[in-house]
């Protein structure tokens, strides 16, 4: 090994400084100092930092603050005799039981943590939205496009004039157009947004959950199954079944569960045949029976009087 590298190596690592790395009882004075009474421990490692530079580490008995270290560190100028303090501070340790890493409150928040008076709110450029119909790009009134909405709106008027009272808004405008569609919004629900969330209730409740895998039929057919409106009604639904698991909850039309509609229909039961009565005919039946029915024993003359004086 050359002059040089060991120079250099030397430079990068240099040794504590002796009268740096004896000034144990300052640094504990100024440890002891910064914090609790009783909380400042053991000396437990010298550290060179630089030339004439030396930070000394100390046990820290602070309650709360395992593996934790009181970090002090001294120096001392060129050709001085003296040691001046630096700076005291509590430093974690290579075990020391750290606080989990700060996450915005956005990326915390998880569903069902809202509560009554919560309040939610959301980016102006949340890439779950996008900008609705609000009647601020309406064509001025004496625009060609302009003319063109009132024709229709006053042709759509003339027809229905005698079945239906007009609504606060033209039928053949734009805005009409827009509250039919259900877009008459601030914001509506981007492709994005829509993806997420068609994704989340595919993991809840779609063809990869147990239930469906074991039910006997899907949602499609199911008359329990009422369909959504816009382009999500193509692939889920809201099952209205009370007793299903999916209750008043999105469903994919892949998901299933034992409550099909059309899993285990009960038969009717056999309705009895009606009772027969024959009200056009008289049947008559005799008082007593006949006497060569055979239901009359034979008797002698005279028991009949026997019978009575006895």
């Amino acid at each position: 090994m050359s002059a040089a590298t060991t120079r250099s190596r030397t430079a990068r690592t240099p040794a504590p400084d002796r009268l740096c790395a004896e000034a144990v009882d300052l640094a504990r004075a100024a440890a002891e100092e910064a914090a609790a009474p009783g909380v400042v421990g053991e000396h437990v490692a010298v550290v060179s930092e630089g030339d004439r530079v030396v930070t000394h580490y100390f046990e820290s008995k602070e309650p709360g603050y395992r593996g934790w270290r009181w970090a002090v560190t001294v120096a001392r100028a060129s050709r001085a005799k003296n040691v001046t303090l630096d700076e005291t501070v509590l430093l974690p340790g290579s075990d020391a039981l750290l606080a989990p890493e700060w996450v915005p409150w956005s990326e915390r928040l998880r569903p069902g943590d809202m509560g009554p008076g919560d309040l939610l709110p959301t980016e102006a450029e949340d890439p779950r939205l996008e900008p609705g119909w609000t009647g601020e790009d309406e064509p001025l009134p004496n625009s060609a496009v302009s003319d063109v909405s009132q024709e229709l709106a006053a042709l759509a008027d003339a027809e229905d004039a005698e079945l239906t009272t007009l609504p606060a808004t033209n039928r053949g405008s734009i805005t009409s157009v827009a509250e039919e569609l259900g877009t008459r919004r601030a914001r509506v629900l981007s492709r994005y947004g829509l993806g997420l969330a068609a994704d989340r209730w595919d993991e809840e409740f779609g063809a990869r959950t147990p239930m469906a895998q074991a039910a006997p039929a899907s949602c499609v057919t199911c008359a329990f199954l009422v369909p959504m409106a816009g382009s999500l009604r193509q692939a889920f639904g809201v099952c209205a079944n009370e007793f299903a698991p999916a209750d008043g909850r999105v469903v994919s039309l892949s998901y299933g569960c034992g409550g099909h509609s059309e899993a285990a229909v009960m038969p009717k039961p056999p309705k009895p045949a009606p009772h027969a009565l024959d009200t056009m005919r008289v049947d008559t039946y005799a008082l007593r029976p006949a006497d060569d029915s055979g239901s009359v024993p034979a008797q002698p003359d005279g028991s009949t009087e026997d019978l009575g004086h006895s």
